[in-house]
């Protein structure tokens, strides 16, 4: 019923991120719902699970699971049984439809996403990159980037940058400041370059949170004394235009950020560099 409090359990062997990504993107469509998170993570013994089992007996609710270890889901299952809770085992439908597809059974292992391969390298690489190249640090180094962000102060360009370091990606970024001619690395950018912007009167309302932070901590450092451009209505629209028109002039695409969530705007990104990469393959198959 509409506010009634509902448990919802997470149980994973592993991290959890896969669960936690299914609750938010389901649990969102329901507008009146009171959800209480339990979150069961690195469950790989029966002790462990005991602890779980404990839980859910206190505080019955839905069950979300991802554990693959067969005899940890059997304990799991019975006690749900027994408590009349449901339980959805969300990898299974993935691994079935994959197994019938691929033509070979599963072996099922904890946490095997997470193991210390290449993939798992490269995003500390990748994170490392980002933290050297941040807000036009070290700009010499954009020619190992595999994107560059550019934008006026507070669009969103450096969390952008964090989440695509965590899927491997080297992204740096650019403040592009009016009267300031743009790094020289982007005159021929060997990497897409993607302009980030956003609407004005939220980019003011950002501006001045980050001022007041500023002033919160003043005591620890200098508060920057020349604000009213900054956050003036007028000067932040002539700044966002003029940045704007510097993207369009170069042919850098721009996303707009003001209504998108970090995992949007990155994902906007991924797709304008997948872009990128077919017209310059395209450009290099052409026939002289």
């Amino acid at each position: 019923m509409s506010g009634q409090q509902t448990n919802l359990h997470l149980v994973s062997d592993a991290t959890g991120e896969t669960l936690n990504a299914v609750a938010r993107a389901t649990t969102v469509q329901f507008d009146h719902a009171n959800i209480v998170y339990h979150r069961w993570s690195l469950v790989r013994t029966r002790f462990q699970l005991h602890r779980v089992l404990e839980g859910i007996e206190a505080e019955p609710g839905p069950v979300l699971s991802t554990l693959v270890d067969k005899v940890l889901r059997t304990d799991l299952e019975t006690t749900c049984t027994r408590l009349n809770v449901p339980i959805v085992h969300v990898l299974d439908p993935v691994i079935e439809l994959l197994q019938e597809h691929i033509g070979e059974k599963a072996a099922p292992r904890p946490g095997k996403q997470y193991v210390l391969n290449a993939d798992y390298f490269r995003r500390i690489d990748a994170m490392h990159y980002v933290l050297a190249h941040d807000d036009g640090q070290a700009q010499y180094g954009i020619a190992e980037a595999d994107v560059v962000l550019v934008g006026v102060s507070r669009s969103s360009k450096t969390p952008t940058c964090f989440y695509l370091a965590n899927r491997g990606i080297k992204a740096a970024n650019i403040p592009l400041v009016p009267g300031t001619p743009p790094a020289p690395g982007l005159d021929e950018p060997p990497c897409p370059v993607i302009g980030l912007t956003v609407d004005a009167r939220s980019l003011i309302e950002i501006r001045r949170h980050r001022l007041r932070l500023i002033g919160a901590g003043a005591q620890t450092g200098p508060v920057r004394q020349d604000t009213s451009e900054y956050v003036d209505e007028a000067a932040v629209k002539a700044e966002l235009l003029w940045a704007r028109r510097l993207c369009t002039s170069r042919g850098w695409p721009v996303i707009d950020v003001t209504r998108r969530s970090i995992e949007e705007t990155a994902a906007t990104a991924l797709h304008l560099m997948d872009a990128w990469h077919d017209r310059r393959r395209k450009l290099d198959e052409a026939p002289p």
